[in-house]
Order: structure tokens, then sequence, then C-alpha cells
């Protein structure tokens, strides 16, 4: 890390969860919160206004989560660190952080003082993982020198859009406003993605994106850093 300070963008859709990070980066020497965001796509307009160095992302954002988010963001700014902030360390989120390029996957549930460690482990350009993340993840990761394409590598990134968004309950009206499309357009891919994930209504594409980690399994929600 340089001498000047490290440009911080933190995403984070509660209110009162993004305010104690925020808190908790102000008492990290060396470190400057340069912008907010309430979701992935407004990390990524942050991200293009207010250039970071590091952003500190949660996992489990409405309208586009931090993983699609962080995907994107890896390819539009390389440069740009990714730590996900999250409460799962199941093994089909931590595969899919990693291919999506982050640096750090830090659990919510993890002491204050961890966070630090993963700012400055990333700020040295190591990849950071919270240490009580399995071995057996790690271990299964690192053995896949080519990764065989899960049902989510099928789908375009705006079919994994349209999914979460449906998903989450949206109605088609409100799928084509987001993306600005026609509600034709959002039926003719909730249409391939029945297709393609081999199920036949919508309840069924809500069970697929749990199972995937594009949206929070239900009755888990998400919490703030632990102390």
């Amino acid at each position: 890390m340089t001498t000047s300070a490290l440009r911080v963008l933190l995403a984070e859709d509660h209110g009162l969860v993004r305010a104690g990070i925020r808190s908790l980066l102000k008492d990290i020497p060396g470190v400057e919160v340069v912008a907010e965001a309430g979701d992935g796509r407004e990390a990524l307009e942050k991200a293009r206004s207010h250039p970071p160095d590091l952003v500190l992302m949660d996992i489990a954002m409405p309208g586009l989560n931090g993983l699609e988010a962080a995907a994107r963001l890896s390819k539009e700014c390389p440069h740009v660190h990714v730590i996900l902030l999250s409460m799962y360390d199941n093994e089909e989120y931590v595969l899919r952080a990693l291919r999506a390029g982050v640096s750090g996957y830090l659990l919510k549930d993890a002491a204050t003082a961890e966070l630090e460690l993963a700012i400055r482990a990333v700020a040295r350009g190591e990849t950071y993982l919270s240490p009580s993340i399995s071995k057996r993840v790690i271990d299964d990761y690192l053995s896949r020198v080519r990764p065989k394409e899960g049902p989510l590598e099928r789908l375009t990134p705006r079919q994994r859009e349209v999914l979460q968004l449906l998903a989450e309950g949206r109605s088609m009206k409100e799928v084509a406003s987001l993306l600005n499309v026609s509600v034709k357009t959002v039926e003719t891919h909730r249409a391939q993605l029945m297709d393609r994930l081999g199920v036949r209504d919508v309840p069924g594409l809500v069970r697929c994106a749990m199972r995937l980690g594009l949206i929070p399994p239900e009755g888990k929600p998400e919490f703030g850093l632990g102390s």
C-alpha cells in the first residue's frame, strides 16, 4: 500500500449495517471511505464516479447482488480490489466469489479486527479468505484447474439478472422497467431461463436462484459484523 489513503467504496443495502462498517473503517489508519452504495447497480455507478482502490461489497443486495456486481467490476475496473462481505461459508458462494475475481471473502460474524486484516492483505495484493471458511472449500477450488461449467455459467449476465429480479418477487413490468426493456423481452428471458434450468414455473426459478446463490436462502437474513 502506498503512503496515500486507501480509497474505499462501501456497498451494503442495510443502512444501519453500512453505518456500523463505516464507523469501523474510520478507525483504521490510512483508509478513507470515498463513496457508499445501497445496491449492486449503484456500486458500479459510484465506482465510475468515485474511483476506489478497494470495494467492500455485501454479497446479498437487491436488484443486482454482490457477486454479479463484483464480476462486472472486475471486467470494467480490473485494478480495483473487491472484498465480499457475507454470512455464508458454503462452497457455492465461495467458489463463485473467487471465479468472479474478488480479492477477499470476509464472513460477517468475524471479529471486527479481522476487517483490518482483510483490508491490509488485499491492499498488499494478496487474496484474503476468513480463516473459518473450511479447508475443504479452499482445497476444492485450488484443485479445479479447469472448472466444469455450472448452471449459472450457462446463463448470460442479463439472464442471471432477470433470474434474480424474478426470484426477488418483482413483477414482469417492474423487471422491464428496471432493465429498460419491454415486457415481451422479459417474458422471452423467463422462458429461456425455465428451459435452461429445467423448471416449469416461477417458484421453480426462485428455488434455483436460492440454490445457486443468487438470493439468500429463506429464513437466513444477513447480519452485521460481530464484535
